[in-house]
C-alpha cells in the first residue's frame, strides 16, 4: 500500500494523469468502431453475431416479455424474501429522492419587461434506455438506480438492456429488480437481452427489432464506455464512466481506522482498476489503516480478495496531510466519485466542490449510497466530478425555453432595438432586418 505526504501529492497526481492519458486503448476504440458500423449496416444480424462471440447465448429474439420479469419477481418473493424486501425498501427510497429532485425542476413564465414573457417547460424525453452489465456481478441494484429516475421523470417508454444468460434472457435477479422498479409507474417498460458495445450501438441507432432511444444511461465495461463516447450526439448519454473510486478524509483516529479500511476494500473489490484512497493526519494512522486493510483482506472470499489486492497494489493510496486546508485542496483536485468524511468539522463541507456523492460522517457508509439510502450510485468517475454530477431524474428531462410577446410595449421595443443593433454589429444583416421588420407590426 503506497503512503505519501501531502507535499508529494502534486508530482504523484501529475504522473497519474499522464498515465491515464497514455492508457487510452486504441485497440478497444477500434474494436468498438467496427461493432458500431456493423450494427449500423447489418442491424439484428450483427447483434446475433456479436452475442454469439461475446455473450453466454445468442437469442433469436432479443426482446424479453415483461411477463418474464413479473415471474422473476414472484420467484424472488418466494425464494429470496429478504432480498426482495431489501429491493422494495431501496426502490421506495430511490423513488422518493427522484421525485424530490424532479420537484426542483419546474415550468415557469416570467415577465422580463412589460409585454415580454420568457419561460421554460420541463419535458421528459420520449424513449430512454438503461444498460445494466452482468459480468462478474450482475448489478441488479443498477436496475433500480436507472429505471426509477427515468420512470419518475415521465419517460413514455423505458428500455432495460442487459446481456443474455444461457437461456437467452437477462439475469433473473435483474428481471426481478425491473419488475420491482416498475411498481405502479404508468410508463411502458420493455426488456432486451443485449450486452456490450453492440447493445449501445443498437439502442443509439435502432435496428429491425430494437428501437432507437433518445438517452442511454447506466454503467458498463470499457467497451460500453467507448461505445457511449463514440455515439454521443447520435443519442444522449448520462456520462462516460471509468473505474470506480473512493476518497476518505479522516481527521483523527477516533477508532475509525477499521471503517476506513472496510470502505476502501468495498471499492477495491470491484476490479483491479478501482481506486481506493484515504487522507490521514499522521503516519501512525496511515500504518493502522494499512494494517487493517491487510487483516480484512484475509476474510474476503477468493475472487473479491484477488480483485481487491490487485486494486490496492496498483493504485491504493494513503496520503498524510499537514492540515485540513491541504486535505481539502487534494480532495478537490482528485474529484472522487465517492467522498467520505470521517471528520468532526462539518464546516469543511462547503469547501468541498468536486465529488459524485458525499458521505458525511463515519457512519454514512458509501455502501448505503450503492444500495439503499435513495441517492444514485451511477456517478462521475476519473475526475469528471469537476464538471458533472451523478445520474438523476434530470438526465431524462429536457428544459425547453419559451418566448411570448403579449403586447408591443416598451419592454418589447427595447429588446427589439437591442437585437437589431447587435445583429448589425455582428455583420448578420438578415438578423437585423428580421428585428427591424417587426416595427411594422405595432411597435
Amino acid at each position: 500500500m503506497k503512503i505519501i505526504t501531502g507535499g508529494e501529492f502534486d508530482s504523484y497526481w501529475k504522473a497519474v494523469l499522464r498515465a491515464g492519458a497514455d492508457s487510452v486503448n486504441r485497440d478497444v476504440e477500434n474494436t468498438v468502431r467496427e461493432i458500431i458500423e456493423s450494427v449500423r449496416i447489418e442491424g439484428d444480424a450483427a447483434l446475433r453475431r456479436y452475442a454469439a462471440k461475446f455473450d453466454k447465448s445468442s437469442p433469436a429474439h432479443v426482446e424479453t416479455a415483461l411477463d418474464e420479469a413479473m415471474a422473476a419477481r414472484e420467484d424472488m418473493l418466494r425464494g429470496e424474501p429478504e432480498l426482495f424486501a431489501a429491493l422494495e425498501l431501496s426502490a421506495g427510497h430511490i423513488a422518493r429522492f427522484a421525485q424530490l429532485q424532479k420537484n426542483q425542476l419546474c415550468d415557469f413564465e416570467y415577465e422580463m419587461e412589460a409585454g415580454l414573457f420568457t419561460g421554460q417547460r420541463v419535458v421528459p424525453v420520449e424513449r430512454a434506455a438503461i444498460y445494466v452489465p452482468a459480468g462478474r456481478f450482475p448489478l441488479f441494484s443498477s436496475v433500480l438506480m436507472g429505471l426509477i429516475p427515468a420512470l419518475c421523470a415521465g419517460v413514455d417508454e423505458v428500455i432495460l438492456a442487459s446481456p443474455p444468460m444461457a437461456d437467452g434472457k437477462p439475469d433473473r435477479r435483474i428481471l426481478a429488480a425491473a419488475a420491482v422498479a416498475l411498481g405502479s409507474y404508468r410508463g411502458r417498460l420493455r426488456l432486451f437481452a443485449l450486452g456490450g458495445a453492440q447493445a449501445i450501438a443498437a439502442l443509439a441507432l435502432g435496428t429491425e427489432t430494437v428501437p432507437r432511444v433518445d438517452v442511454i444511461a447506466g454503467p458498463g465495461n470499457k467497451y460500453v464506455a467507448a461505445a457511449k463516447r463514440l455515439l454521443f450526439g447520435e443519442t444522449g448519454i448520462d456520462f462516460v464512466a471509468g473505474p470506480t473510486d473512493v476518497l476518505i478524509i479522516a481527521e483523527d483516529e477516533g477508532g475509525f481506522s477499521e471503517l476506513a479500511a472496510a470502505d476502501m476494500l468495498a471499492q477495491a473489490e470491484h476490479d483491479p482498476d478501482a481506486r481506493a484512497r484515504v487522507l490521514v493526519p499522521g503516519g501512525a494512522m496511515a500504518k493502522k489503516i494499512a494494517a487493517a486493510l491487510e487483516e480484512q483482506l484475509k476474510a474476503l472470499p477468493p475472487e473479491s480478495k484477488a480483485a481487491a489486492r490487485a486494486s490496492l497494489d496498483a493504485g491504493g493510496l494513503i496520503i498524510v496531510y499537514s492540515s485540513l486546508d491541504e486535505a481539502v485542496k487534494i480532495a478537490n483536485t482528485i474529484a472522487p466519485e465517492h467522498l467520505e468524511l470521517h471528520v468532526k468539522n462539518s464546516a469543511l463541507i462547503p469547501r468541498l466542490k468536486n465529488y459524485g456523492s458525499l458521505f458525511a460522517g463515519p457512519l454514512s457508509a458509501e455502501v448505503l449510497g450503492d444500495y439503499s439510502a435513495g441517492i444514485n450510485h451511477t456517478l462521475p468517475t476519473s475526475g469528471s466530478a469537476r464538471f458533472t454530477g451523478g445520474l438523476s431524474v434530470r438526465h431524462f428531462l429536457k428544459t425547453l425555453t419559451t418566448l411570448r410577446v403579449e403586447s408591443a410595449g416598451g419592454g418589447y421595443a427595447a429588446a427589439l432595438a437591442a437585437a437589431e443593433c447587435m445583429g448589425r454589429a455582428e455583420g448578420l444583416a438578415a438578423h437585423a432586418e428580421s428585428a427591424a421588420m417587426r416595427r411594422k407590426y405595432g411597435t
